[in-house]
């Protein structure tokens, strides 16, 4: 068999995998039961079941290892043979060739694992069966140093939103304002994020390296701002310093060059990586503020545990910027004529032309239109055909867009990004009270918690996820979510380290391996209509971490005036209506999440 007929084999059992699911799926909306389970589980292990042709599929990966290994031999041994004549130069098409088998045998092998559960924790989708032309064309815009520098930018983008949190009350003290102001202040970097995700989305279907060159500047100016209002002694000066910051949130970004630049082969590792480097940002923000702990002045300007964490981000998107400037390179954006294949050869264009027809067919439907129609109607948003399958164009069309399953999961996701952000930004004011913890106290505190993060997604993702279903684990955790916000409440007997800290890290951990698995089963339930264009599935995931943020940060504030001494219940209690509201959600819609 040759290595063409082999890479049509593939596509072809490729796309009856993927059918078979989809019908599986439409199955399981008609009955409200998770009909796939029970057929799979009685029929893939039958001797006699046709399933083995779908699921089995190892003499496939055998002979696309013989094919790789003789490529091998043929490149180490070129000038071993007896002839020149029988010498066998090892054409370019060849290796695209294997290359493209072995992308269809890896989408083929598709499995949970720690390394696709943690991609999927970025929300980054992508299609389900992607032809090589676009995997040629997503060779051509990938740049490796481009992906570091997105990644870099996630990972200095973290670490400026955290960076701040052990300090924000002291920095707000110092310029006259109460304590619990620090909500405010850590919460007007989110207030701009909440628009600055969406222009950004739509900056990047033109370009992706003027949108970074702009966020860094956003973000340079941003912490000078930040760092300056101390000599000023201007609240003002503080808070439009975070909007700055925040208006150079390039998530999005991030997240859209993963999903349009990378290549297939590629993009899992990458997302993984995405998710590492905010884990990482995440846990070295508040470290960073602990080993900031001097005193001293240049001039006229004053260099504190205040103010430093806005000198030193200020400095890292300065040489961040000058490295943006030199090494990015804008990718290749395919015109409308990249399907025709360019003319190098009558072989090779001949070959590609085959492919095109051969691709083509695959994709044609298998019913007259009118009945593929009706069946489409039928079933809803499965396969989004509203008259276009063409990304969302606005708000409201994506909205219509998700299923009253994909609006539960949003709502976890909002729930579990509000109790993590109470937590978070009011640790410095609660522990200070309660415990009289210092600045050093709390940043190790904060960075003990953002260190189980990736700690936490390996076991998920390499065990649990094994062993149990997404829906399970989904609400399991909500359920320890809630019992790590009713221990963290102060009733009655004396408030101890012991008890905020172990109820910190419950709820902290629970909201992570919620957080992880929401994302991986919203990652494959959502419409594909939502993986590309502005209104993407990853913005409105941001827009409800966002918001879940801003609302958590002015509930801090607004608690602050009822005084220190209730601040920590008061703020606590819309946490756990806001988890019980999800935890009721999720139950009402069990059967339809998978």
């Amino acid at each position: 068999m040759s290595g063409r007929d082999l890479l049509k084999l593939l596509f072809f059992v490729e796309i009856n995998a993927v059918g078979l699911r989809k019908i599986l799926k439409k199955f399981d909306k008609r009955f409200g039961y998770r009909f796939t389970d029970y057929y799979v589980k009685t029929r893939a292990n039958h001797p006699y079941s046709q399933l083995q042709q779908v699921f089995k599929h190892v003499g496939l990966g055998a002979v696309v290892g013989a094919i790789s290994r003789n490529l091998h031999e043929l490149q180490e041994h070129q000038g071993s043979f007896l002839s020149i004549y029988d010498q066998s130069v090892l054409p370019l098409e060849r290796t695209l060739l294997f290359d493209a088998m072995k992308a269809a045998v890896d989408r083929l092998s598709h499995s949970t694992n720690f390394l696709n559960f943690l991609a999927q924790h970025a929300l980054i989708m992508q299609e389900e069966l992607p032809t090589p032309i676009e995997e040629s064309i997503d060779d051509k815009r990938y740049h490796f140093m481009s992906l570091i520098l997105n990644l870099a930018n996630t990972f200095l983008y973290m670490i400026n939103t955290y960076i701040i949190v052990p300090t924000a009350d002291d920095y707000s003290m110092s310029l006259g304002a109460p304590a619990t102001v620090c909500g405010i202040v850590i919460g007007s970097m989110a207030v701009a994020q909440v628009f600055s995700s969406v222009y950004f989305s739509a900056w990047s279907n033109r370009s992706y390296f003027r949108p970074l060159v702009f966020s860094s500047i956003a973000l340079l100016i941003g912490n000078v701002m930040y760092a300056m209002a101390y000599d000023f002694k201007s609240i003002t000066i503080l808070l439009l310093g975070r909007l700055f910051c925040g208006l150079g949130s390039a998530r999005a970004v991030n997240r859209r060059y993963i999903s349009d630049c990378v290549p297939l082969k590629l993009r899992m590792q990458a997302s993984a990586g995405f998710v590492s480097a905010s884990a990482l940002g995440m846990a070295c923000g508040p470290a960073l503020a602990g080993l900031l702990q001097t005193e001293f002045k240049i001039y006229k300007f004053t260099f504190n545990q205040n103010t430093l964490p806005g000198w030193v981000m200020a400095v890292g998107w300065f040489f961040y910027m000058i490295w943006l400037c030199i090494s990015f390179r804008e990718p290749f954006r395919p015109t409308q004529d990249t399907n025709v294949a360019p003319q190098t050869s009558d072989g090779v264009e001949s070959r590609t032309n085959e492919n095109d027809a051969l691709e083509k067919g695959l994709q044609q439907p298998l019913l007259p239109s009118t009945e593929a129609n009706q069946d489409d109607e039928d079933c809803g948003s499965d396969d989004e055909s509203e008259g276009s399958r063409g990304p969302a164009n606005s708000l409201r069309s994506a909205y219509r867009l998700l299923t009253p399953s994909v609006k539960v999961q949003l709502l976890i996701y909002f729930m579990l990004k509000y109790a993590m952000e109470i937590l978070l930004s009011e640790s410095s004011v609660v522990t200070t009270y309660y415990f009289g913890w210092s600045t050093s106290s709390v940043a190790i505190f904060l960075a003990c918690l953002g260190l189980t993060v990736l700690p936490v997604n390996i076991i998920v993702g390499s065990y649990i996820s094994n062993m149990f279903e997404d829906r399970q684990i989904l609400l399991a955790s909500e359920i320890m979510v809630c019992v790590g916000i009713l221990l963290s409440f102060h009733i009655l007997v004396p408030y101890t380290v012991p008890q905020y800290v172990c109820s910190g890290l419950i709820m902290f951990v629970s909201a992570e391996v919620l957080e992880g698995v929401n994302l991986s089963l919203l990652s494959r339930v959502m419409s594909s209509r939502l993986s590309q264009g502005t209104y993407n599935g990853g913005l409105l995931s941001t827009e409800a971490g966002t918001l879940a943020r801003v609302v958590a940060d002015v509930t801090i504030t607004m608690a602050g005036y009822l005084g220190q001494k209730t601040l920590l219940n008061v703020t606590l209690l819309p946490s756990l209506v806001i988890c019980i509201t999800s935890i009721l959600a999720t139950c009402f819609t069990y059967n339809s999440l998978y």
